[in-house]
């Protein structure tokens, strides 16, 4: 007898639909085809011992399955459900006219219990554009599954939940969860907020601005001036995520497998902070089976990278081109994804190895030259994409017990907001334009265009601090996003000479400039 089931194979963000074929004829053999990856061919065996677990025989019978189509690689324990139903469907156990009807995704325990799989959401997005009637998935994944509407979710227990369902014997309610509601109620709640941070008023007003035109912002200060801590808060100012931006954040979170159990929805912009000893595949995605990497991951979020000269320099320079496109695509010999990836950029540094440089608190050890060969670890490519460039100092002890508790996140979050109202706005016309971080040359021309005083005091910086054509651009998209923080139409001179400011630690005579 030949039965069908339906399942899905992730590749990057796109789900596949796949036909699990399941036939029955005399005989005692077994036969899987459709190119499967090893946690595939190991579904049989699981589920000969799931079977009896709970009450049913194990078919002796010849056993063909075939996961169509049959070109595609097959990889993960999620057909473990749906190859079991087709062998209990093909066995006259269910009844199989309803099969057609469902979608199924699950690993299954020796016990029969369903466990949860990665990628839920875009099976779920998938089932619902193949006109699905309903998706069955292990009940730790319903939460994530039920954020795709027009489309029934049932969550099981095990195998036997399952079964009973498919022939009528038992009735479940599909789950339902008020995606709205559940984005709306947890945009604001943050732990963190720059109330706590006493001081340090230059380098809040250079992280708002950073937090206004979503640019890329280094801090760099000798240890404990607060520069984690600040980096830390930033999440709390930013602008809130829209639905949109939310179910794609979530989308790649769920092919990634990093949503919890209980977490349907992220409702808050990702803060992704990798260690130091982080490889270039992990960074960028592409392991074997394709997942995203941490700049995927903070997609529409933050990617802090703490102590960035102990980066090795190859996973740094990854950074560059996914930095200016947006999007990273990664080829291997037997595949090729895209993932998105827009995030700002936040980084910070001691200025040199023992980390007191410039500290008036502590002698510093170094010498100029393990100075220079400190910060010549990062590239000066990689140094000119960061629109600001902060020294942090450290807050003296006297001052520290007497001042009071900074201004809060909300309150910076407003000033935030109504600028990147001002941005969008203004780059309605521009598809996938959405910050002043964002604009091209073109659009620098039209909307950043420094008059003649400006124009001067701009050509005498990039002669003084030796800086590139892209930080020349760079400079202009800072006193952009100053002038709109400050409601004017027009880019003035103090809004070009605050942004040259924030250009102090470039590459060149940085460590003569402070001596």
């Amino acid at each position: 007898m030949l039965v069908k089931t339906y399942s899905a194979a992730v590749m990057g963000l796109e789900a596949t639909t796949i036909t699990i074929e399941v036939n029955l004829t005399r005989g005692v053999m077994f036969h899987l085809s459709g190119m499967a990856d090893t946690a595939v061919k190991e579904s049989y065996d699981r589920i000969c011992a799931a079977l009896p677990n709970i009450g049913f025989r194990t078919p002796t019978a010849n056993l063909t399955i075939n996961l169509s189509p049959a070109d595609m690689k097959k990889e993960g324990s999620g057909f473990d459900l749906p190859m079991a139903v087709g062998i209990l469907g093909a066995d006259g156990k269910i009844d199989s006219g309803r099969l057609q009807d469902y979608m199924l995704v699950g690993e299954l325990g020796l016990d029969g219990q369903l466990k949860p799989v990665r990628a839920i959401l875009p099976i779920a997005i998938r089932a619902r554009k193949e006109k699905f009637k309903g998706l069955i998935v292990p009940k730790e994944n319903v939460r994530e599954a039920a954020i795709v509407n027009n489309i029934d979710v049932y969550g099981m227990d095990n195998l036997a939940d399952v079964v009973a369902f498919l022939n009528g014997n038992t009735s479940y309610k599909p789950t339902v969860v008020d995606t709205r509601k559940e984005f709306y109620e947890h945009q604001y709640s943050y732990d963190l907020d720059f109330a706590d941070v006493k001081g340090q008023e230059s380098v809040k007003r250079a992280l708002e601005v950073a937090s206004a035109g979503s640019h890329n912002i280094i801090l760099i200060g000798p240890p404990g001036s607060g520069k984690s801590m600040m980096a830390k808060r930033l999440p709390s100012i930013l602008p809130p995520l829209s639905l949109a931006e939310s179910l794609e954040t979530t989308q790649i979170h769920s092919v990634a497998g990093k949503l919890g159990s209980n977490v349907s929805l992220i409702t808050q912009r990702p803060f992704r902070s990798p260690h130091h000893s982080t490889s270039q595949v992990a960074m960028t995605g592409g392991t074997a089976k394709a997942t995203p990497g941490e700049i995927s991951l903070a997609h529409f979020g933050i990617l802090y990278l703490d102590e960035l000269p102990e980066f090795s320099k190859a996973t740094l320079e990854v950074l560059r081109q996914p930095l200016e496109d947006r999007k990273i695509t990664i080829a291997r010999a037997n595949y090729t994804v895209e993932y998105p990836c827009s995030f700002m950029l936040v980084a910070s540094m001691n200025p040199c190895p023992c980390g007191y440089y410039g500290d008036p608190t502590h002698h510093c050890v170094c010498t100029p030259g393990q100075i220079q060969r400190y910060t010549s670890r990062i590239s000066g490519p990689l140094m000119d994409r960061f629109d600001l460039q902060v020294e942090v100092p450290v807050v003296p002890f006297k001052d520290l017990s007497k001042m009071k508790p900074g201004e809060p996140s909300a309150v910076i979050r407003e000033r935030v907001l109504k600028a990147r109202q001002i941005q969008e706005e203004r780059f309605k016309p521009f598809k996938g334009v959405h910050s002043n971080a964002m604009m091209t040359e073109r659009m620098l021309h039209e909307f950043a265009e420094p008059d003649a005083a400006s124009l001067d005091m701009l050509r005498m910086a990039m002669e003084r601090l030796k800086l590139s054509a892209r930080a020349y651009s760079r400079i202009l998209k800072v006193a952009r996003t100053i002038a709109d923080l400050e409601g004017s139409e027009k880019v003035e001179a103090v809004h070009i000479a605050e942004a040259i400011g924030y250009r102090n630690l470039d590459r060149g005579d940085w460590a003569e400039r402070r001596a």
